[in-house]
């Protein structure tokens, strides 16, 4: 007896040493991870804003597809909110705040513990955009207890955290190389007045080219006063096989403009005209599909292309409004001889 009395004594001593040291514990918890991903930030903020994204990237849902996820009548922004049930509890997620593109606030709440802070930041780098996600929130002493046996938060959470980033990482990556090329037929092109500059580039800087020329032509018609009346487009002179261009980089303007003095910006004249137009959605490096598709059309159709108007490309999307390239549209038009047909299109 002396000695089962001995030892419910050292159980309890145990219980309550346990229990001190339990108390002991910090009463807070705060989990981060970060990752680079090769995107712009309102992308990555988009996906994340929108709360019925997250089943494909949910580290949790990728390892027990049986929760059962209900989204909220509101997914978007400030209100949005959805609910989980799981064998392992029931939970909320809230938005709380969001300000695109740099932050997110948001608020779990898990069964009936205390609500914890999840926070997500988008900070533009070199690379792309720095992602941080983070929840902080209080253990009570159950939850101290667990932790104890079972891993701290860090161990935990982190992992998840670090897993849903990566499937994160792909969604928006793929996203953003989605495209389609689309032939529209024959279009008629209705011309106008525009400002230009000419110049030559290759497949390799076509890119950084264009942008200076159409930054020194914005430029111009600033400091002139001249209004924009269309999106700017791009005239082929010459394209050879090697990515090689002689082009003219262009923008509408309402009429003709008189320009004097030693100027690179000229004003021009583009032709009403029909034209085999194709439209691609998506990135600009799709361009030479479209472009493929467009003479292929012409070739199979036995049209024939003019030699007086040089075929060009339209950007009907400004990239600055659509920072997702799978939202890009750019219409290309190869000017042909008039021919009557009944496939017209706009």
């Amino acid at each position: 007896m002396k000695t089962l009395k001995y030892l419910f004594l050292l159980l309890l001593v145990a219980i309550i040493g346990g229990a001190i040291y339990i108390s002991t514990l910090p009463s807070d918890f705060d989990v981060t991870r970060s990752r680079t991903i090769n995107a712009p930030a309102e992308v990555i903020f988009d996906e994340v804003n929108d709360l019925k994204n997250w089943e494909a990237w949910n580290a949790w849902k990728e390892e027990d597809p049986s929760i059962l996820i209900t989204h909220g009548e509101s997914t978007i922004g400030a209100g949005g909110h959805y609910t989980w049930t799981s064998d392992q509890g029931n939970g909320k997620m809230t938005t709380i705040a969001a300000t695109s593109p740099e932050s997110i606030e948001q608020e779990m709440q898990f069964e009936d513990l205390s609500p914890s802070k999840v926070s997500w930041s988008f900070e533009p780098t070199d690379k792309g955009t720095n992602v941080t996600w983070s929840i902080k929130g209080e253990q009570n002493f159950m939850l101290k207890a667990f932790s104890l046996v079972m891993g701290s938060m860090e161990d935990n959470i982190g992992p998840s955290y670090e897993r849903g980033l990566e499937m994160l990482d792909s969604v928006v990556m793929n996203s953003m190389e989605a495209y389609e090329v689309k032939v529209n037929g024959i279009s008629e092109y209705g011309g106008g007045y525009y400002l230009y500059r000419s110049t030559s580039a290759t497949a390799s800087n076509i890119s950084q080219v264009m942008a200076q020329q159409y930054g020194g032509i914005m430029a111009f018609m600033q400091q002139h006063g001249i209004k924009q009346t269309g999106m700017p487009f791009t005239i082929y002179h010459s394209m050879q096989p090697n990515g090689n261009v002689i082009m003219s980089n262009a923008i509408p303007v309402r009429e003709r403009i008189v320009i004097t003095g030693d100027q690179d910006v000229l004003c021009g004249f583009q032709p009403a005209t029909a034209a085999v137009k194709v439209t691609l959605k998506g990135n600009y490096t799709h361009l030479g599909e479209a472009w493929q598709q467009a003479n292929t059309y012409l070739s199979e159709n036995q049209l024939t292309q003019l030699s007086d108007i040089d075929p060009f490309e339209i950007y009907t999307t400004d990239p600055g409004d659509r920072p997702n390239p799978a939202d890009w549209l750019t219409e290309v038009y190869i000017p042909i001889e008039n021919k009557v047909s009944t496939n017209i299109s706009q």
